[in-house]
């Protein structure tokens, strides 16, 4: 459930309420072995498919970074600010990866609005991202994401 809001301002009413949720994201292992290359993480959870059937999991995993990686598309499609400018990356206060992301599964993030904090030029959002796995019990990812929006 994507939501849209037309001023940053709107945001600080919001703060402990759920903000919306992205779209699917796949993650085959086309993805995962790109993210291997890019990395250097070529660790054969992720990037051997047959050591891996045989491995803890049955299968190749995405690698928790991959997750995390992935929460600024997921942002992108979860909620829109109309007249902000610009994003910026501020920093995360806590990641965790409480369940592995089977190769061939969808992702999608959830978003609620832990902290709204008035900056120079607009605002930095403290937000709960909760990343589930499409027949995944539990999170795959959790993480307090701070971002700055400038108007």
């Amino acid at each position: 459930m994507s939501r849209a809001f037309q001023h940053l301002a709107e945001l600080q009413a919001l703060v402990g309420q759920p903000l919306g949720s992205s779209d699917w994201m796949l993650i085959d292992q086309a993805r995962i072995d790109a993210f291997a290359m890019a990395t250097g993480d070529h660790q054969w959870i992720h990037t051997e498919p047959e050591r891996a059937a045989q491995g803890p999991y049955g299968t190749t995993v995405a690698h928790g970074f991959l997750t995390l990686s992935l929460l600024p598309a997921m942002f992108a499609s979860g909620y829109s600010v109309a007249d902000t400018r610009m994003g910026i990356n501020y920093g995360l206060n806590r990641v965790r990866f409480p369940a592995p992301v089977p190769a061939g599964s969808r992702v999608r993030g959830h978003f609620k609005l832990l902290a709204y904090e008035p900056v120079e030029g607009g605002a930095q959002l403290t937000v709960e991202v909760t990343v589930e796995c499409e027949g995944v019990g539990k999170p795959v990812c959790v993480a307090e994401s701070v971002t700055r929006r400038y108007v």
